[in-house]
């Protein structure tokens, strides 16, 4: 439980006991005034600085604190994404890409309401190396109008956000965090959140935190953290991986000294590291998660692993919702990772092939299921197990103008939905799409208004409470059942042991 309890108790009060300060597009806050945009029934503001600019000294540090301003601040636009390799991709909105990018966005619905809204705080996804809350895909005015808040966020990434040197240990000196500084973002944010969101009209109480990939093993990584205690109270993860392994802080430390190394900067001098160019560094290549590199076990914010963790118990008892796509990705996408990934001793790989009925069927899901299905359903079993509320969930969408080589719904495709943002889809969509996201949209907007996705004109979705019972997002609409592929999933289970 985190140490500030009882100021964080006082300063829910407080937020609670103040009047609702959001008036048209101007909202006061705890740094100065903002001015929005209204586009309808939506009113926008962007660009909000929720910690300092991390240059310079402040490179490689916890976030610090936003100097407050005089006057009325426009935020009619979005801020600079974090520095990145900017690919072309759906979720990466427009450059210019900056260290200056610690910033929020927020949606609301434009008319005063008297009651405090639920809260969506959306983490995005990229591997933790790209990405930004500016892409269109991320545009939260469609859930708005179903009556909550909307908060995006930019967070470090790369190297900028998990990094780890001996010069900077060194310089912490035991007295403040290091390593995952990309999760320090979002916990600042998260504070940030529950703070100044009754300006907008949101309840600082009622805060729900989404993501999808690395935003959902973000997700997952905030439930486990004692910093981020009481500043949510339920989780979604989408397609969240869940049984990555990361480096230990001393691991950490050894790559980052020879990054530094190759870019000019050995020797343990932290001025000398802050001194190598964003640009270079972006130049030097990512970091891999799934080589451990990110997030980092640095014993404090982070000692375990997401699956020990809730195996464990280790985790916020919150209601949690969670789930994957049909097929992340197709066995192709994979390429050489995936020999390696399915190099099981042959009793195990025959079990598996078993499992899947055929070894074509084996070679072509078990890579994406051995990253994402059995890891999700892993973590609603550990999560119900725990006495809290969870939902298992599949989404096997896939539009008809989707590219005919895709066999199931692939990696993020889900997103497009739940924002009700179909016209940032990578292909063309129609009626049944719209009226798909509008039934996946309004389910995670139940969920954020009472810990529960269910509610009138939608199939009942059953808790995962041991009866190993999903909801299958189709073509044809959601579909309780059973999980299909759970022979294949419990193999999967079983053959991987202690990898």
């Amino acid at each position: 439980m985190e140490t500030k309890t009882l100021g964080l108790l006082a300063g829910v009060w407080l937020a609670l006991a103040a009047p609702i300060a959001m008036a048209g597009e101007t909202a006061k806050i705890d740094t100065g005034t903002l001015k929005g945009v209204t586009s309808g029934d939506v009113v926008s503001f962007k660009g909000i600085p929720y910690a300092a600019p991390p240059v310079g000294r402040l490179r490689w540090r916890p976030p610090a604190k936003v100097a407050a301003w005089t006057g009325v601040r426009d935020a009619g636009r979005y801020g600079a994404i974090c520095m990145q390799k900017i690919v072309k991709d759906n979720g990466v909105g427009p450059g210019p890409a900056s260290e200056d990018c610690l910033t929020l966005n927020i949606f609301a619905p434009a008319k005063a309401d008297t009651r405090r809204l639920p809260v969506m705080v959306w983490i995005h996804g990229g591997g933790l190396v790209n990405g930004s809350a500016t892409a269109d895909l991320y545009d939260g005015s469609a859930l708005a109008r179903q009556g909550v808040v909307v908060v995006s966020m930019n967070y470090r990434l790369g190297r900028f956000g998990f990094f780890a040197h001996p010069a900077l240990t060194a310089e912490a000196a035991g007295k403040e965090g290091l390593a995952n500084y990309g999760l320090m973002d979002q916990v600042a944010a998260l504070k940030w959140v529950k703070r100044n969101i009754g300006a907008f009209g949101g309840d600082p109480a009622k805060v729900t935190l989404f993501g999808e990939s690395a935003g959902g093993m973000s997700v997952n990584r905030l439930m486990m953290m004692d910093e981020a205690r009481g500043l949510f109270i339920r989780a979604i993860v989408e397609s969240g991986v869940g049984r990555e392994r990361s480096q230990t802080l001393g691991e950490a430390e050894a790559d980052g000294a020879g990054f530094a190394a190759k870019l000019g900067a050995p020797g343990n001098d932290p001025t000398a590291l802050r001194a190598v160019s964003a640009d270079a560094i972006v130049s030097a290549g990512d970091l891999d998660i799934f080589k451990g590199e990110a997030p980092i076990l640095d014993g404090k914010l982070l000692k375990e692993n997401a699956d020990q963790a809730f195996a464990a118990g280790h985790v916020a008892k919150v209601p949690y919702l969670v789930g994957s796509n049909s097929l992340e990705i197709p066995a192709a996408f994979l390429g050489p990772r995936l020999n390696a990934m399915l190099n099981f001793a042959p009793d195990r790989k025959a079990a598996l092939i078993k499992a899947y009925g055929d070894e074509a069927t084996f070679t072509e899901h078990a890579g994406a299921d051995l990253l994402f299905g059995e890891p999700a359903r892993a973590l609603a079993r550990d999560q119900a197990r725990s006495g809290a509320p969870t939902w298992l969930y599949r989404f096997s969408v896939l539009s008809a103008a989707a590219p005919k080589m895709l066999k199931g719904a692939p990696h993020a495709s889900d997103r497009q939905y739940v924002f009700q943002t179909l016209g940032a889809s990578p292909w063309p969509t129609d009626a049944r799409d719209a009226a798909l996201a509008r039934t996946i949209s309004a389910y995670w907007v139940a969920f954020a208004k009472t810990g529960d996705p269910n509610g009138p004109g939608r199939p009942e979705w059953p808790r995962y409470d041991g009866h190993d019972r999903l909801l299958n997002f189709t073509n044809d609409g959601p579909v309780a059942m059973t999980t299909p592929d759970a022979a294949a999933l419990d193999a999967i289970t079983v053959a991987r042991g202690d990898r």
